[in-house]
């Protein structure tokens, strides 16, 4: 194996690249108008669902921290949400996304961030994979067979009965999970600049 392959990703990268992103799509989310308007019953309907998939992507996040908080890159966590998913941490981080997307009242919203954010995580997780192997290789490698990349598989859900937790990288956690919170009043001042000026490229559902 080459060196590259057993130097972990970088995190900063990807934070970056999916801001970049968001930043990219920004206009869209100004000036796109949901055809379900603003403040009616339809549009408030899709908006808490939206909410229901961030506060299910935070609490997913909270929960795969406690386990590989401590253990990051030292070893093959395969507990937990470990045990039904590789990469539960980008799976959650996907389901918040997706969420946010929702909270702007319609699906391609949905689509539009939750699909950008898949992509990202999804190129970064095969990265990390190849880190993985490369450092436990026959271990890594028995897990991979086992566990799917990406998509959870409930019926493999298994734990230990006791669980330790690095409460450093809880804390941080806690900064990451209120970053994706702060959408929800971000999101009521889009819908207010919405509403006030009334202008759009076109709707979407």
């Amino acid at each position: 194996m080459d060196q590259a392959r057993s130097t972990p990703v970088n995190q900063k990268m990807r934070i970056y690249i999916l801001r970049a992103v968001f930043i990219l799509i920004l206009p869209l989310i100004l000036f796109v108008q949901p055809k379900f308007a603003i403040g009616t019953f339809e549009h408030e309907v899709v908006e808490a669902i939206g909410i229901l998939f961030l506060l299910a992507g935070v609490f997913g996040r909270f929960w795969s921290i406690l386990y590989v908080g401590a253990v990051k890159n030292q070893t093959v966590m395969t507990d937990g949400p470990y045990s039904m998913t590789r990469n539960p941490l980008y799976v959650f981080s996907t389901i918040a996304m997706t969420g946010i997307g929702l909270m702007l009242g319609a699906a391609f919203f949905a689509i539009l961030i939750g699909g950008a954010t898949f992509a990202i995580l999804y190129v970064t997780a095969k990265k990390e994979a190849g880190f993985l192997l490369h450092e436990f290789g026959d271990d890594y490698r028995a897990y991979a067979e086992r566990v799917p990349f990406f998509w959870p598989n409930p019926r493999l859900y298994r734990t230990a009965a006791d669980v330790s937790f690095n409460a450093r990288s809880l804390r941080n956690n806690l900064f990451d999970a209120l970053g994706f919170l702060v959408a929800i009043p971000i999101v009521e001042l889009i819908d207010q600049f919405k509403s006030a000026y009334g202008w759009s490229l076109f709707s979407v559902f």
